[in-house]
């Protein structure tokens, strides 16, 4: 049996406020196989980039980051920050939400794709990395990509830019790629022509994937396990079908049927679907489940921090519906 490629066991982080310590992930267990697929949802607020940016060392220096473990590829204390910047750019790279903030206007697309690959190949000629980079551009979908590598990311829409971030990730040969919401500000057509270039280039690369997102949906193109996250914590985790057929936890049901009733309340001119209610401050996070008060099925065992039902084949989920009374 292989080792995880990424193992992380009670992650917390905490950010001091004036109201107090913000508890932003508490409890939070990751393990990722080499080559898996694996998204992590919930809505905003939920925690899921600062799990993300936790693992690339890119969070803010007041960050309280704590960990039982955190082991990368037999790597250990990879959440340090020294750890982190090693691995970052390297080992993990990361497609970010928006790429106009993740490209620097100054500098021609090709100038990108020559500087990310540096680390990685220290004594490469240039003209070399400028080769790997054009070829790249034209793997993910650029056309006339020894064109466009002299062109500068105010000349490229979205969806180009996009695929140029792509490329600068897949250039360093990660074994793990972090894609936080990664169509988020595109159209339709776009969109799935992204998700169609990174399930092609996921097996092609053998890289494991972890795709953060408010949307079964891209979760369900994407990835074979998905984590429900709320509040900062692991709420479900299991294979996308089985979540996708039969979710446990109520928040997992409710943030389904919010991508799913829609369709029939448009044409029956209903309500739209919502969970009612917010994100607990995490300055003020109740003392028992963080669900509790959004929750159709609260009862008196709400007021204890629920157990995980461990339920096998990497199902599982924190709710007293699943625990005999």
């Amino acid at each position: 049996m292989t080792s995880p490629l990424l193992s992380i066991r009670n992650l917390n982080v905490a950010y001091p406020t004036r109201g107090g310590i913000a508890r932003i992930l508490t409890g939070v267990d990751l393990a990722i196989e080499p080559g898996a697929s694996v998204g992590l949802v919930g809505e905003s607020g939920s925690g899921k980039s600062t799990l993300a940016l936790a693992l690339l060392g890119l969070l803010p220096g007041d960050a309280d980051i704590h960990a039982d473990s955190a082991v990368f590829d037999d790597f250990p204390d990879a959440l340090s920050p020294e750890n982190a910047r090693r691995l970052r750019g390297g080992d993990i790279a990361m497609v970010f939400q928006d790429p106009m903030t993740a490209l620097n206007p100054l500098f021609t697309i090709g100038t990108h794709l020559v500087d990310i690959q540096r680390r990685k190949f220290p004594k490469a000629r240039r003209a070399e990395l400028w080769a790997r980079g054009e070829r790249m551009l034209a793997r993910v979908g650029v056309s006339d990509a020894g064109q466009r590598m002299r062109r500068y990311p105010h000349e490229f829409s979205g969806g180009m830019r996009q695929r140029v971030v792509i490329a600068m990730a897949l250039l360093v040969k990660p074994k793990l790629l972090i894609a936080d919401e990664p169509t988020t500000a595109l159209d339709a057509t776009i969109e799935a022509q992204v998700v169609d270039i990174l399930h092609d280039l996921r097996s092609e690369f053998s890289a494991a994937l972890l795709v953060v997102s408010h949307s079964f949906g891209l979760i369900a193109e994407l990835c074979d396990t998905v984590i429900v996250m709320y509040a900062g914590t692991i709420v479900e985790t299991g294979p996308v079908a089985d979540v996708l057929r039969d979710p446990r936890h109520p928040y997992a049901k409710a943030l389904l049927a919010c991508e799913i009733e829609p369709l029939s309340a448009i044409e029956s001119a209903e309500p739209l679907v919502t969970i009612p209610g917010t994100v607990p401050d995490p300055a003020n996070r109740p003392d028992g489940c963080v669900f509790a008060e959004r929750c159709p099925s609260r009862h008196d065992r709400c007021v204890v921090p629920p157990p995980f039902v461990s339920q096998g084949a990497g199902r599982g989920f924190s709710c007293w519906l699943g625990v005999s009374p």
